[in-house]
């Protein structure tokens, strides 16, 4: 009876042989049925994806691709499964087939994704589904779907209802928390990639294998859980979470990167055609940005962003949760099409205190959405001969500031981007955060 520790690509990772070299020195097992994988265009066209987008304005080493990052997962996935195919647990609930499956979704988990999906998703444009969605076409399609039954001997159906977290049965809701739970596969490597590419410390330093030893299965057998062994290195990883959003992913020149991209694709919407914008890689997306903004008041921002020189927006008003709460109140969390009307009245009002004109196009209001992306929900088994379990969040006051008070109330500023000939001007508005509430209320 074969066993999960004789995948293939695990005796291949024992090995140390045949592989692909990922940085910062890793070798990535490749056994033939992951070679055939990597060899189909929907996997290959990640090359030409990048893994932080924007953020490659601001951290200019920020190059790397989602292919690099999709090896990176595929490796942690390994060590995943080295650790919990000991643990009897586990092994009672997963097969070697499911695990197999595991294997190939963590390589495929981002296949769905097209250029700058994140923060165009983020806007919840009707005429652009979320990546998600696409996944289960995209692997059920051929070349993949034949790859997988041929080559891996899984269901398609089986590795795109993982990623897509749509499992039901026992097998299937464990497998999804180990690729996206509070410590997944996609988190451990995406934090340490995207850190060392961007040429920073904070997202490298969370002592990834303790975290490996100490991982096992809830109480109820349903999901990843942690030893008392693994606490501190996963408060280390909320940590390392929390500063690269603050010093990397919402840094407030990427966030006035993702203002001008977001307000241009919503001033030439009725030119969106899902069908192809959905298939374009980075260099085809800003062909095509370019192409249908010139001429409209959207191309100042477009040639900013991806013409030959760059040329932000500046911020001209930064408000956090715990020093502007009614500015918070007001715009947090509010549907794009609102902000853009929002900002349409703010340039008004401030056209006429200034005494100046105020473009409505160029003058960007950037609110943060609702969800948490720090939430911790992780389950710790307690030492000693009564064990138990505890929630993380609830014996870490670590976890529970960095993942609401500090999180939410600072890190998920509302800004006010402007040109720059405009900023000044603006952030010297002596009531600009209460003309930006009025604003708001005029809605």
């Amino acid at each position: 009876m074969s066993s999960i520790l004789s995948l293939p690509e695990l005796a291949a990772l024992d090995a140390g042989s045949g592989g692909v070299r990922i940085p910062p020195g890793d070798t990535a097992p490749l056994t033939p049925r992951v070679r055939a994988l990597l060899d189909t265009p929907p996997v290959r066209r990640l090359a030409r994806i990048s893994q932080l987008g924007l953020v490659a304005l601001v951290y200019p080493g920020g190059v790397h691709t989602r292919l690099e990052h999709s090896l990176g997962v595929y490796r942690l996935a390994l060590e995943f499964l080295r650790r919990l195919g000991r643990d009897e647990r586990f092994t009672a609930a997963v097969s070697p087939e499911d695990a197999g499956a595991f294997v190939a979704a963590a390589l495929l988990h981002d296949v769905g994704h097209w250029a700058y999906c994140h923060p165009l998703e983020d806007m919840g444009l009707p005429e652009l589904p979320r990546h998600e969605s696409l996944l289960e076409g995209i692997v059920a399609g051929e070349p993949l779907a034949g790859v997988l039954r041929d080559a891996w001997q899984v269901p398609p159906e089986r590795v795109a209802s993982l990623v897509a977290g749509t499992a039901t049965d026992r097998a299937g809701r464990i497998l999804q928390s180990l690729l996206s739970g509070p410590i997944d596969v996609d988190k451990m490597d995406y934090l340490a990639r995207d850190s060392l590419h961007a040429g920073v410390p904070y997202g490298r330093h969370f002592d990834q294998d303790r975290l490996l030893a100490s991982l096992c299965l809830d109480e109820g057998g349903e999901a990843v859980a942690i030893t008392a062994k693994g606490r501190t290195a996963a408060e280390l990883m909320v940590f390392a979470r929390y500063v690269m959003f603050s010093e990397v992913y919402w840094h407030h020149a990427v966030r006035a990167a993702t203002a001008m991209l977001q307000r241009a694709v919503w001033l030439v919407r009725p030119a969106i055609e899902p069908a192809a914008l959905l298939h374009l890689d980075d260099q085809q997306f800003a062909g095509w940005l370019l192409d249908v903004t010139a001429g409209t008041p959207a191309a100042e921002l477009a040639t900013g962003l991806l013409g030959p020189a760059r040329r932000l927006v500046k911020r001209a008003g930064s408000f956090d949760a715990l020093g502007s709460p009614a500015v918070h109140a007001a715009v947090a969390g509010r549907p794009y099409s609102e902000m853009a009307g929002i900002a349409t009245r703010l340039a008004r009002s401030l056209s006429s205190r200034l005494g100046r004109l105020i473009e409505p196009e160029t003058l960007i209001i950037d609110a943060p959405p609702a969800e948490r992306e720090v939430e911790f929900r992780l389950q710790v088994r307690l030492p000693g001969p009564a064990g138990g379990w505890q929630m993380l969040a609830d014996m870490s006051p670590v976890v529970r500031s960095l993942a609401h008070e500090q999180f939410d109330s600072l890190v998920k500023r509302v800004r006010i981007f402007a040109r720059a000939e405009d900023a000044d001007a603006i952030a010297g508005c002596p009531d600009l955060a209460g003309l930006l509430v009025s604003a708001a209320d005029s809605a």
